[in-house]
């Protein structure tokens, strides 16, 4: 019996090829007309291509990383720890380290910038393809939620002086600002791209400029300046890891 009925079932399945092929046929269609939305977010959306951006200064920041570590391992390692700083401990760690290693001020300024700037390229497009819900994964959704429910709570405040209140929101040295915050918050203000990123970095480059004098000042007064800079970071480090996993594991109450 079990082989008559499995040679009844092959049997009706070759009878109706026309339901198959149907069927593989709509999927196919769904599969290629979800490459192409994607396809299209990326080309057509001001998101989208500061994503693309943030990849192509990605393969930058690995070819520069591979180029110091066939000359300079300390200095490769340096970057590598500079980007390390940045995401963990902001600006200022990510400042102090290189000032500590011996950069100079300008190389400080530019390689820190262009940290930043990576950055806020991730975090700004990841945000708005989340939020737009072209993006279905949990921690990415719990990080933007988290990330939007911060941005209104200083969103009125900012409000106030428009351009200016994003350019000092971004400025100032605190805990809860920074250029992806402040990134966010224009969005919710309905700023322009252009705008937005250049309120974002305008402050952010002003205040790279203020820690890089700062911590050069440091080091030329203080012997022990490199390791003070090391111990911070470690601390920093520790303190932040649990609250940065959180942050994309655990929803903020308001």
């Amino acid at each position: 019996m079990t082989f008559l009925k499995r040679f009844s079932s092959r049997k009706e399945s070759q009878e109706d090829p026309a339901f198959d092929s149907e069927a593989v046929s709509s999927a196919s269609r769904s599969a290629g007309a979800g490459l192409n939305q994607w396809w299209d977010n990326l080309l057509y959306t001001g998101e989208g291509r500061i994503l693309l951006l943030g990849l192509a200064m990605s393969l930058i920041f690995i070819a520069l990383l591979l180029y110091y570590l066939t000359i300079n391992p300390r200095e490769a390692r340096t970057l590598f720890f500079a980007l390390v700083a940045h995401t963990f401990g902001g600006r200022a760690a990510g400042i102090g380290l290189c000032i500590a290693f011996g950069f100079s001020r300008w190389v400080t300024i530019g390689y820190n910038m262009f940290l930043e700037v990576l950055i806020v390229c991730y975090c700004y497009s990841l945000f708005v393809f989340s939020f737009k819900n072209y993006l279905n994964c949990r921690w990415l959704t719990i990080a933007a939620g988290n990330a939007e429910k911060q941005a209104l709570k200083h969103k009125d405040v900012v409000a106030r002086y428009g351009w200016l209140g994003i350019f000092a929101f971004v400025m100032i040295p605190l805990p809860i600002t920074g250029p992806a915050a402040g990134s966010i918050i224009a969005y919710f203000l309905k700023f322009s791209i252009r705008r937005n990123f250049a309120a974002v970095f305008t402050g952010t480059l002003a205040a790279i400029i203020i820690w890089t004098y700062f911590f050069d000042y440091l080091d030329h007064h203080i012997t022990t300046f490199k390791y003070v800079v090391i111990a911070v970071l470690l601390v920093v480090f520790v303190c932040y890891f649990k609250s940065i996993k959180r942050w994309f594991t655990e929803e903020i109450k308001d």
